[in-house]
């Protein structure tokens, strides 16, 4: 009998040089766009959905490029001192590289740029854990938008709901969820099926940097923290 694939052992010396081959391959890529672009920006990022964000590289892919991963990579193939920048002032981008963030190497002017992130917007169903966008109560009465197959179904996510002459209904009120609060995986699973999307995937920009100039947008660190650094 030949040997289950799954049951071969992997070496953590291989895991770890396979981990260090992909951060030098990023900090790599990102050296070398340095060199073919004018501008940088580094951008956040709230409710990804990776469909989306492909689709968007795919838009700027003739004039930009985009990279995710590790900020302390991405800070160190930029330069974190005046000592090791790439370019002057590039420690600056470094600096507000924290959190859910990435960086966009582009040829764009910076209005187009702008244009395009405050016009990204996706809709999509929220997902458990994450907050929800406002308060949904469900008011005692037939739920239309069910079949009767349903029923046992909804039961099972928590609704207090019964066949009443093959129509799914509602016994009493009953809260979904709480704006601002995080999402069970029930309540996730009652907004997709009622067709609600909650979460909004956002793009927002931190800062600007080019050989002329630095900009630091609304979000980002204060102003006077990052010249000084």
């Amino acid at each position: 009998m030949p040997k289950s694939k799954r049951n071969r052992a992997v070496t953590l010396s291989k895991t770890k040089k396979k981990g260090k081959e992909q951060k030098e391959s990023l900090a790599n890529a990102i050296r070398e766009a340095v060199e073919h672009y004018s501008s940088i920006y580094v951008f956040s990022f709230e409710n990804m959905r990776n469909l989306k964000f492909k689709e968007f590289r795919e838009q700027l892919k003739s004039t930009s490029r985009f990279f995710l991963g590790s900020n302390k990579v991405m800070q160190v193939a930029l330069g974190r001192s005046v000592g090791d920048e790439l370019r002057p002032g590039i420690r600056k981008v470094s600096k507000v590289l924290r959190g859910n963030t990435g960086l966009l190497l582009t040829n764009l002017p910076r209005e187009e740029v702008l244009r395009l992130f405050n016009e990204f917007e996706e809709y999509d169903f929220a997902r458990t854990g994450s907050n929800a966008a406002e308060k949904l109560e469900l008011k005692e009465g037939p739920l239309v938008e069910f079949t009767h197959e349903m029923e046992p179904f909804l039961r099972k996510q928590g609704l207090p709901v019964r066949l009443n002459k093959g129509v799914v209904e509602l016994v009493s009120d009953f809260v979904v969820c709480e704006e601002g609060k995080p999402l069970s995986p029930e309540s996730a699973r009652i907004l997709r099926l009622l067709g609600i999307k909650m979460a909004t995937f956002r793009l927002h920009l931190i800062c600007r940097w080019s050989l002329e100039d630095f900009e630091l947008y609304a979000g980002g660190e204060d102003d006077s923290d990052v010249e000084s650094s």
